[in-house]
């Protein structure tokens, strides 16, 4: 992990996205990492890595005290059904383990086979935090930069708004 971290450092550096970290323990849930974000700016998130029933992989980035329902998602972004992928999957897919993933991980997403879901209303608001490939570090950077981060990797966010989605 240290190298994919020192290539996710370098490349932010490229982009001239200087983000607002924070060292911590390492954190496996929102809960326990709540804690140690209170003293960092932004829209705090939860990162999910779904399985289609019929294949495919998406990376979806909500705020922490966001529900989710994944059948309304799954019918809006033409998925069967969704299931949450294992870690094996999210090690293969974006060379991180359980409670490190977020949308920095796509630097590792080379074959692009990761969607990305972004909450509207998250991405309408100034800073977002997510972890750096690891969970004893948590970034903030703004909404502006995470996109920018994304289109350097080749992926597209896809942006919902969750709140319009019909529920299932």
């Amino acid at each position: 992990m240290t190298d994919t971290r020192a290539a996710l450092d370098a490349m932010l550096a490229e982009l001239e996205i200087t983000p607002i970290t924070i060292e911590h323990p390492p954190v496996h849930t929102v809960e326990e990492a709540l804690p140690y974000w209170s003293a960092l700016e932004g829209v705090h998130t939860k990162n999910l890595l779904l399985k289609g029933a019929k294949g495919g992989l998406w990376l979806v980035c909500v705020p922490t005290d966001r529900r989710l329902d994944l059948k309304a998602l799954a019918a809006h972004v033409g998925a069967k059904k969704f299931s949450f992928a294992s870690g094996e999957t999210l090690l293969e897919a974006l060379n991180v383990v359980q409670g490190s993933v977020s949308p920095l991980a796509l630097i590792n997403d080379k074959a692009n086979a990761v969607q990305l879901v972004l909450a509207a209303d998250m991405m309408s608001k100034p800073r977002i935090t997510v972890h750096p490939l690891v969970n004893t570090a948590t970034v903030s950077v703004t909404s502006a930069e995470l996109l920018r981060f994304v289109e350097a990797t080749g992926h597209r966010a896809e942006i919902v708004d969750f709140d319009r989605l019909p529920a299932s």
